[in-house]
């Protein structure tokens, strides 16, 4: 099992990954619950560069030559430029206004979303997944690491608390109320 940089070649794994994590929210972005056009929405933007979804933010487990997770991450000073291609795509194919609160901002590495192919669930594979970002970017680079987590979703939260996240408040994220869980360098 390795861990690496995405490449443009990854983005149907990243669309549908991603979308196991926040399909919802992209029903929403989309204006319709349709699985295949949130896929293709996804992978529209996973295998471009330069916006919130694109493979130059992400992260893959690969494991037998095939991507078997991935995390999302970019530099939360960024997520207006990189929300932008977003945006103009959305008020342009889907007639919609897109305005969704601000899910991060600077001064942390924000993990957007992230995803385990459900066969490989509950192998620890997530567990995984994260305390590679936290070597990644909190001790290895001491930055902040930042990711929402849904007030619904305890076990998630356990997961998260248990790696060395802590609170630090709580946001609203297209309607739905999530807590926002950090780790600094000085955590660790």
């Amino acid at each position: 099992m390795i861990i690496r940089k995405a490449t443009s070649k990854d983005a149907l794994f990243i669309a549908n990954y991603l979308l196991l994590a926040m399909e919802d929210i992209i029903y929403e972005f989309i204006g319709e619950k349709n699985h295949q056009k949130a896929i293709n929405f996804l992978s529209y933007f996973a295998q471009r560069g330069d916006n919130q979804y694109s493979y130059q933010n992400c992260w893959v487990i690969e494991e037998n030559n095939e991507v078997i997770a991935v995390a999302n991450v970019y530099d939360g000073a960024r997520l207006a430029a990189l929300r932008k291609p977003i945006a103009d795509y959305i008020q342009t194919h889907h007639k919609k206004e897109f305005k969704p609160e601000d899910e991060t901002d600077a001064g942390e590495f924000y993990i957007d979303s992230f995803g385990v192919n459900p066969i490989h669930q509950g192998k620890g594979i997530g567990s995984k997944m994260l305390q590679f970002l936290i070597a990644e970017y909190v001790t290895k680079n001491e930055q902040t690491i930042g990711l929402l987590v849904e007030e619904n979703n305890p076990n998630a939260k356990k997961l998260y608390l248990k790696l060395g996240f802590q609170s630090v408040g709580h946001k609203s994220l297209v309607g739905k109320k999530v807590e926002h869980l950090q780790v600094k360098i000085d955590q660790i």
